[in-house]
């Protein structure tokens, strides 16, 4: 069994650049997954300059540990977003999550992509008959809007279902082997794509932008950061208008796959999906939290595979976890926070879509063309109360998460790890089999919280915004820009 997403590739068929001097664009795209390259793909035919960094390497972030769904029926948002906004915000986000979904499918037709793409049905049910009157609302929302849909009380396969709604014309896909694709399309269209080129500050100076890194200095007229999480605060605060989940992946060989996807409609969240390659696959994601809560790894994969286990027969052959950026009025963040300053994130849980959204709204913002949603998303929207509830309620997850990593550091779960203090600095000490000591500073650059060691992939990770290091403490995942290495 892999401690690894299923999308993982051993190979690839394009080669970056690398960045040894400072450059100048008219364009730099800060984020190399789903957002990042489908930005720089609808914008591969202006007569920009463009140039996309990248921390780590091509889809190596968020988008490498998805489920891989494409599907409008996300839950029950609708009749949630028609009570936080109106009627209007509320289709208007489902033809965007349509138009997302035409337009992947336009892609890997134009460009004969060959990524497993499989269409097929969505399903959101539940076990819990008080729910059901939830469901009803969503229906109202649909028959509205003349939306085709079924009403079912059981699905395809054995999972226990009381209620549940089915729609057609929604798919599924290998995520990297789409974007590995995509980044080909780009790279012939003279585009810079920079890896393991981290972007560690960012000023603006006469009406320009100056993006720091430890190779050179890029200077470009327009920035757009596609992070799964911005290594900033200002502007945006996004800390302060989302909070991040954590949600835990396993993928089985099977027999013969299904047509469907599916997911419950609240926490404990299932969801279950098909994956057909050289072999096939189940795809099945639960043991859902907010990030600060739940802290053990070790013991949410163990709860995983037992659910798991008790449905299925099949062995497991891979491992992983994924993060969504929650946002606190259940839309995304996408589009111009301040002059020629451009962000995509908060996708809660739906990245393909809206990933895919934000690239091409991103791309008509910067040349200038309409795009029927950019108010919707638009970064600085007026503020609901919902927005006003869930801050606080975000706050306190936040401000509690940063105090109980300060007071409570030695968990019970951990095995060969040790905080001290050396030379006057926080460390964790992490002992590995050959009785090898791997110390790091215990302090989260991003926003100071303390870390927890995570056993399972021998990682250290933030437990209040998501930022995660390898054993010697350099950074693998933002939102964190700096390394956490100690020496004497």
């Amino acid at each position: 069994m892999k401690n690894e997403s299923i999308w993982k590739l051993e190979n690839r068929p394009f080669q970056t650049k690398i960045l040894n001097n400072d450059i100048t664009t008219d364009v730099l795209i800060i984020g190399g997954g789903i957002t990042g390259i489908s930005s720089a793909f609808y914008l591969k035919d202006s007569n920009l300059k463009i140039t996309l960094i990248e921390a780590n390497t091509i889809g190596s972030g968020a988008t490498l540990n998805t489920t891989g769904k494409m599907t409008f029926l996300q839950g029950l948002i609708y009749h949630k977003l028609e009570n936080i906004f109106d009627f209007n915000t509320s289709l208007k986000y489902l033809q965007s999550q349509l138009e997302a979904i035409n337009l992947i499918e336009q892609n890997i037709k134009t460009y004969n992509i060959d990524c497993n793409y499989l269409k097929n049905s969505s399903y959101v049910y539940t076990n819990n008959e008080k729910e059901i009157k939830e469901f009803i609302k969503e229906q109202n929302f649909f028959d509205k809007i003349n939306l085709k849909y079924k009403i079912i009380d059981k699905l395809p396969i054995d999972l226990d279902c009381k209620y549940g709604i089915k729609v057609e014309n929604t798919a599924v896909f290998h995520p990297i082997k789409y974007l590995y694709r995509l980044t080909e399309e780009i790279l012939k269209n003279n585009i810079d794509i920079y890896e393991h080129t981290t972007a560690l500050k960012i000023e603006e100076s006469d009406q320009k932008y100056r993006v720091y890194t430890k190779d050179g200095i890029i200077t470009a007229n327009k920035i757009v950061v596609a992070t799964h999480y911005p290594f900033f605060i200002v502007p945006a605060l996004i800390p302060f208008k989302t909070h991040l989940e954590k949600e835990y992946v396993l993928a089985s060989k099977i027999d013969k796959i299904k047509e469907f996807n599916a997911i419950t409609n609240k926490n404990p969240i299932v969801s279950t999906r098909y994956h057909q390659d050289k072999n096939n696959y189940i795809i099945f994601a639960s043991i859902e939290s907010k990030l600060a809560k739940n802290l053990n790894n070790e013991a949410n994969f163990s709860r995983l595979i037992k659910k798991f286990e008790h449905q299925f027969e099949n062995k497991i052959t891979n491992l992983w976890f994924t993060y969504d950026l929650i946002t606190n009025d259940k839309l995304p963040i996408i589009g111009e926070v301040k002059r020629n300053f451009y962000i995509a994130t908060g996708f809660n849980k739906w990245g393909m879509t809206n990933g895919t959204i934000a690239g091409k709204i991103l791309s008509d913002l910067m040349t200038n063309q309409p795009n029927q949603y950019i108010e919707l998303f638009e970064p600085n929207r007026e503020i609901t109360m919902e927005q006003i509830k869930n801050f606080f309620i975000d706050g306190f997850t936040s401000a509690s998460s940063f105090i109980d990593s300060k007071i409570n550091k030695n968990k019970e779960f951990y095995e060969n790890v040790e905080f001290r203090t050396i030379d006057n600095i926080s460390c964790g000490i992490y002992t590995d089999e050959n009785k090898k000591q791997h110390i790091v500073k215990n302090k989260c650059p991003h926003m100071g919280c303390s870390l927890i060691f995570n056993n399972e992939e021998k990682t250290w990770d933030c437990p209040c915004h998501g930022s995660r290091y390898d054993l010697d403490g350099n950074v693998i995942k933002g939102p964190s820009n700096q390394n956490i290495r100690f020496k004497h």
